[in-house]
């Protein structure tokens, strides 16, 4: 499985359309109706915002009002077929008027995808564990040391200190047993 390293915007056109490419790097649901919102809010004169997603194992697209399978199916086509995950992928169409017929529409939204994905932005997927530990006040200092190099998300201080950090799946620091009291998955 891959993702993306970075999430990307690309516009071309087909027969005076407009077709631009929003690909972004997510985690859940909520995001890609976060996400969807601010498009439609951004881009509000567009004819279409057709868009699939792959979070895990699942997998979701939309027509939005063009003909069945056309646009969404095709984008989730690029998807699966660069095998990306935790990925949505929106499409902006602006009509220029001109139709472009059934295949027309499906090689023009598979285009427009596929011209957006850059291998050198595609990266191999790792899945990230999030994990809650509490810790004294006196190993602070080591604790600090061994995350160093992960995100801590959240921090509490109060009888003995809390942090919520990121790691990769099979990557967790096992030197911090020796500092934690407890832990717990997030």
């Amino acid at each position: 499985m891959f993702t993306i390293k970075e999430n990307v915007t690309n516009e071309i056109v087909i027969n005076k359309s407009k077709f631009i490419t929003l690909i972004y790097k997510i985690n859940s649901v909520f995001e890609v109706k976060q996400i969807l919102n601010k498009i439609k809010t951004q881009y509000k004169d567009a004819s279409h915002y057709c868009y699939a997603y792959v979070i895990n194992n699942i997998k979701r697209f939309n027509d939005d009002k063009e003909p069945n399978h056309t646009a969404g199916m095709p984008i989730l086509n690029v998807i699966e077929s660069k095998r990306l995950n935790n990925v949505l992928v929106v499409v902006i169409r602006y009509f220029g008027g001109i139709k472009l017929g059934k295949n027309g529409l499906v090689r023009a939204y598979s285009s427009s995808v596929t011209n957006a994905l850059k291998d050198d932005n595609i990266i191999p997927y790792k899945k990230v564990i999030k994990k809650r530990i509490v810790f004294s006040y006196n190993d602070i200092k080591n604790v600090n040391y061994i995350l160093k190099d992960n995100e801590i998300t959240y921090k509490e201080y109060d009888d003995n200190i809390i942090y919520e950090f990121e790691y990769e799946e099979n990557n967790y620091p096992d030197e911090l047993d020796n500092y934690v009291i407890k832990k717990d998955d997030v």
